[in-house]
């Protein structure tokens, strides 16, 4: 039986901890603010859509503007932010307002400006956490430096998608060399596949093709699903187990450190390219 998120958070007392989710509406994100405000934790959502409970504050990540007004609304330390709202497989190439393309935009861009804005946040805590969602999607899709918002190579919705991944894990790889000596660990977490709402621009025929639907609409379990307990699980022992204290700049599967990550994905020359490259784009009016 796999680790539950219940499980990390059994016996500890997490009064006092803020913690900001992106996506925490619904799917793995609800669960995941679920599970640690029953710990004790203050949990923010962030959100497109406002939702009942905890703290909801509207967050479009894929609007820089309601990015910068979110940050600057923030008031006081942060412990974690847990980088969940994600969107996958859109099949058409389409941009944000910023004119990047919407995988990269929201999976990357827009968390990259929610963290470097909180950045003196989660310094001011003493013992910041990011946790940054991936995927193994990312494996079979380097960030290609130079064509990253596919504007010149056809547009490819699961190269798209794992790209943006695989930047997702570069951003915890240069935060965590730029942000240590503030005590802030960044991790990635892979939470495996979670059914959510996240899969809406999957269609059945797709799913068939993976393996993951029969003919008649029935989903078949794979080995790397997850329920939506399994999956909050790495999320959540990132962002307040003791066990990862100290511990940073690691690419996670469930709830275990893993070796089983791109090489692209962890390359700190990329890292530094990347970080660069999203900064120019918050500069650029």
């Amino acid at each position: 039986m796999r680790t539950t998120a219940e499980d990390v958070v059994r016996g500890l007392d997490l009064t006092g901890r803020r913690i900001l989710i992106t996506g925490g509406g619904s799917g793995l994100g609800a669960e995941t603010a679920r599970v640690l405000a029953q710990a004790g934790a203050e949990v923010t959502i962030g959100a497109r859509t406002p939702v009942a409970g905890f703290g909801s504050v509207p967050l479009d990540l894929a609007d820089l503007d309601s990015v910068r007004a979110f940050a600057a609304a923030w008031d006081g330390p942060l412990d974690a932010l847990i980088a969940n709202a994600g969107v996958m497989a859109i099949p058409e190439r389409r941009l944000s307002p910023a004119g990047w393309e919407m995988h990269l935009a929201v999976n990357h861009l827009g968390h990259f400006a929610l963290a470097t804005a909180l950045h003196p946040a989660l310094r001011s805590s003493g013992a910041g956490r990011l946790v940054v969602l991936s995927s193994g999607a990312h494996r079979d899709h380097p960030l290609d430096r130079d064509d990253p918002q596919f504007t010149r190579r056809r547009y490819d919705r699961w190269a798209a998608y794992g790209a943006s991944k695989s930047a997702d894990v570069l951003l915890t790889v240069e935060a965590a060399r730029r942000w240590a000596a503030d005590g802030i660990v960044a991790n990635a977490a892979n939470p495996g596949w979670v059914t959510t709402g996240l899969q809406r621009h999957v269609d059945d025929d797709t799913m068939r093709a993976m393996g993951a639907m029969d003919a008649a609409g029935n989903l078949i379990p794979q080995p790397y699903s997850r329920t939506l307990a399994e999956g909050a699980a790495g999320p959540v022992l990132l962002a307040v187990a003791p066990l990862a204290d100290g511990m940073t700049g690691r690419y996670f599967e469930d709830t275990a450190p893993s070796a089983n990550v791109g090489a692209h994905a962890i390359d700190p020359d990329t890292a530094g390219w990347l970080w660069d490259y999203a900064s120019a784009a918050l500069r650029t009016p």
